[in-house]
């Protein structure tokens, strides 16, 4: 299965146990840590767990199996890693607190939902917003002042030699 098509199901898999706020980051043209990034929120720490389990259980079905796993301890954020895809299950707070989607800004998002017709996956598929860069005012080069020329030297006036001391 290719690393679009996981990041899909896994996305899918999610919503079984009613997760929100589901994004997938396309990380490719980004940085080579991983393809994908699925993003969720859950409600509470047991809703966390079934997101989680259901996201293993589910791509063990299909043939997949997690690389590396953390924060099944902790609960208020889960990482399972598939190399190519990494699922990431937050609670809210957590997710606003390390805010993935700011920080990976650049990657293309794609918002999945369950509200489509027939029970079908939706997905909106978001560009990245381009960076306005601060604009340059542009104006007429300023001529530079004459250099001013060094003062004259005064003449060096007549001293008297000291006395040598015997």
């Amino acid at each position: 299965m290719d690393s679009k098509t996981l990041a899909l199901k896994l996305a899918e898999l999610a919503l079984t146990k009613k997760a929100d706020d589901i994004k997938i980051l396309d990380l490719r043209k980004i940085t080579t840590i991983a393809d994908f990034f699925v993003i969720c929120t859950a409600h509470s720490e047991p809703q966390v767990k079934a997101v989680a389990d259901a996201v293993l259980e589910g791509a063990k079905r299909d043939g997949e199996t997690v690389w590396h796993k953390e924060g099944t301890n902790m609960k208020s954020w889960v990482l399972l890693d598939f190399i190519d895809v990494v699922v990431h299950v937050f609670l809210k707070d957590t997710r606003s607190f390390y805010s993935l989607e700011k920080l990976w800004g650049d990657a293309e998002i794609t918002e999945v939902t369950d509200e489509a017709p027939q029970g079908k996956i939706m997905a909106k598929i978001a560009k990245p917003k381009a960076v306005k860069k601060p604009a340059v005012k542009k104006t007429a080069a300023k001529k530079k002042p004459a250099a001013k020329k060094p003062a004259a030297k005064k003449p060096a006036s007549k001293r008297k030699p000291i006395a040598k001391r015997k």
